[in-house]
């Protein structure tokens, strides 16, 4: 294992990855300003839905969030050129995860990857070459890599596109229900919006998404194939990008094929100056004893958690326990209609509420179709009322539509959830079964 994981490799794949990760993280900062992003996401918003257990996270107050992306930008272009990297992707590792975590409104799969990656990129010599650190310290300047810098990144992609093909083995994808769903707010795109209404293009989009997630890792690594995944990777990825317009992510995958390739064609396309590095040296550097129980602790951690939801309670689809950080990818499509109902303790009268005074148009479906956004958004009135020195119960009745079948009741009517605990690893039984 030493030898498999210490063994040097040309570390062209690396320093050009660093190049298109650093702009890919300064064009989502950026972009998150110019879209109008921040302003739906976290300024508007009296507050925002963090992970549960992250509540003091919360956006910093008036215009700042404006300045704390514009800030990660800054870092983002100083990863690409390769200036004090590791402060500056350890910088942005924390920002992202912060502003990751503090937000649910927007979940996406893809801001859990660039989370994951931040923190791994921390860790890799991505700045040894074409870097401005290389630059005013030679000593640092190096032409190859240890293997497993490469191997981190193809084991924790195989764990992603894996997961992402397993989970739509079910009814309604195979159907194409989902992807009917999905297509049907496209219809206005211009020149493809009427042929992605087409039920031949939804099956090819169905069947095409479970093939190409489980075998292009494989696909990949297999050189007789590879050129092929490759131009089908760029297919696959643009028609993301067009389609569903998911930011940075379909490009960012794109660039994983940087360590797929042979690194000397990745040298004389990207670097040519750059001498190729063909030694194969095996160097065990002091940390090498640490690596392996590290290694194999974080892999195991990402293939336990997406399947987490086997082990609670009813259909992950209706009780969303599991859903998240398990490459559970355009799954679903929800919607429904919730109301709340708040009762003084004492005088067991109902406090009349307008959840518009609470929650954004983009907050509320989130907390109409999500079990554990309902349970804060019940906390968040209980504390609002105690605020005012009243003690309150909030019920909830819940209707929800699962890819577009008939509705039912989520929640239990007659339980007070302001009063309920949250279990992290437990079901809910305030949840009504799916049936």
């Amino acid at each position: 294992m030493h030898k498999f994981l210490f063994k040097h490799i040309d570390n062209s794949g690396l320093i050009v990855f660093r190049i298109v990760f650093g702009l890919l993280c300064a064009l989502e900062s950026f972009g998150a300003i110019f879209t109008g992003w921040i302003k739906r996401t976290l300024i508007e918003p009296k507050f925002t839905f963090s992970f549960i257990g992250f509540e003091w996270l919360q956006p910093l107050p008036g215009n700042w969030m404006y300045a704390y992306y514009a800030l990660m930008g800054v870092f983002g272009l100083l990863i690409m050129v390769g200036y004090k990297y590791r402060f500056s992707m350890l910088m942005f590792a924390i920002m992202w995860t912060a502003t990751y975590l503090m937000q649910k409104s927007s979940y996406n799969n893809h801001y859990y990857l660039l989370f994951i990656l931040s923190f791994i990129m921390v860790l890799l010599p991505a700045n040894r070459y074409a870097s401005l650190d290389a630059k005013f310290n030679p000593s640092i300047k190096r032409f190859s890599m240890p293997n497993w810098c490469k191997w981190i990144f193809v084991v924790q992609l195989f764990i992603l596109y894996t997961y992402a093909s397993i989970a739509k083995f079910y009814p309604d994808w195979l159907d194409t229900s989902v992807i009917r769903l999905l297509m049907r707010n496209k219809a206005d795109y211009p020149l493809i919006g009427e042929v992605l209404q087409q039920q031949t293009v939804h099956y090819m989009i169905a069947y095409g998404g479970i093939l190409f997630d489980g075998l292009i890792i494989p696909l990949l690594l297999f050189k007789p194939t590879r050129k092929y995944a490759f131009f089908a990777s760029i297919f696959f990825h643009l028609f993301n990008s067009i389609v569903f317009q998911i930011g940075i992510f379909p490009y960012l995958s794109l660039a994983f094929s940087l360590f797929f390739f042979n690194p000397k064609t990745i040298k004389d396309i990207f670097l040519k100056k750059k001498p190729f590095y063909n030694s194969n040296e095996i160097i065990v550097p002091k940390y090498g004893k640490v690596l392996m129980p590290l290694l194999l602790i974080y892999f195991l951690v990402h293939i336990a958690l997406p399947l987490r939801h086997h082990f609670f309670k009813d259909d992950v689809l209706w009780t969303e326990e599991g859903h998240r950080l398990s490459w559970r990818m355009m799954l679903r499509a929800k919607s429904g209609s919730t109301k709340y109902k708040v009762v003084d303790e004492a005088t067991d009268q109902q406090i009349p509420i307008n959840i518009n005074d609470y929650l954004t148009k983009k907050q509320q479906r989130g907390a109409s179709t999500k079990p554990d956004i309902i349970w804060q958004f019940a906390q968040r009135l209980k504390q609002d009322f105690a605020k005012k020195g009243i003690s309150v119960k909030v019920y909830v009745r819940s209707y929800v539509s699962v890819n577009g079948k008939p509705l039912k009741q989520l929640i239990d009517p007659n339980i007070d959830l302001a009063n309920e605990e949250w279990h992290h690893f437990k079901h809910h039984d305030w949840i009504l079964p799916s049936k």
